[in-house]
C-alpha cells in the first residue's frame, strides 16, 4: 500500500496545494487556497487531506541560505501546527526545504508561454508541485519485491 501525500506552497495571500498519484511516484496541482480567513484556509486543507486519504502533509519551509531559519519560516512552523489539528487521524506533517520552488514554478509557467505575473494561483500550486516531487524522489526506492524475474 502506498502512501498518499499532499503538499503545500504557503504564503501569506494563497496557499498552492499538490497531490501526488496513486504510486506516490508523480506530483501533480490540486488547487489554490486563499490563506484568510485562516481558520476557513485550515479547514479547507484538513478537508482536501481527506478527501484524498492523505497519510503525509508535506509543507515547504524556507531555509535561508546559510541554513538559518528565519521569520518565513517561523510563520510556516506556526501555520503547520495548526494545520495538524485539522487533520485526519493518524496524517503526519512533514517539512521539505523549498529552495527556489516558486522560481522554478513561474519559470516553467513563462516557458509554456503563460506571463507568471498574470497567474500566481496557477504558480502557487506550481510550486506545490515542486516541493512535493522532490519529496517524493528523496524518499526510499520502491522495494522490488513481487516484480519477477525476467522481461
Amino acid at each position: 500500500m502506498s502512501t498518499r501525500v499532499i503538499a503545500l506552497d504557503f504564503g501569506e495571500a494563497r496557499i498552492g496545494v499538490a497531490g501526488s498519484d496513486d504510486l506516490g511516484l508523480l506530483a501533480h496541482p490540486v488547487e489554490t487556497v486563499a490563506s484568510q480567513p485562516r481558520k476557513e484556509a485550515l479547514e479547507r486543507i484538513g478537508g482536501i487531506a481527506a478527501a484524498r486519504k492523505a497519510d503525509v502533509v508535506v509543507i515547504g519551509l524556507p531555509v535561508r541560505a546559510d541554513g538559518e531559519e528565519g521569520t518565513a519560516a517561523e510563520k510556516v512552523r506556526q501555520f503547520a501546527a495548526a494545520l495538524e489539528k485539522h487533520l485526519p487521524a493518524g496524517a503526519v506533517v512533514v517539512f521539505q526545504d523549498e529552495f527556489r520552488s516558486t522560481v522554478e514554478a513561474a519559470s516553467m509557467l513563462r516557458a509554456s508561454g503563460k506571463r507568471a505575473r498574470h497567474h500566481r494561483p496557477i504558480i502557487d500550486q506550481a510550486a506545490a508541485v515542486v516541493i512535493l516531487q522532490d519529496y517524493l524522489n528523496t524518499r526510499q526506492p520502491l522495494p522490488l519485491d513481487g516484480c519477477g524475474d525476467g522481461f
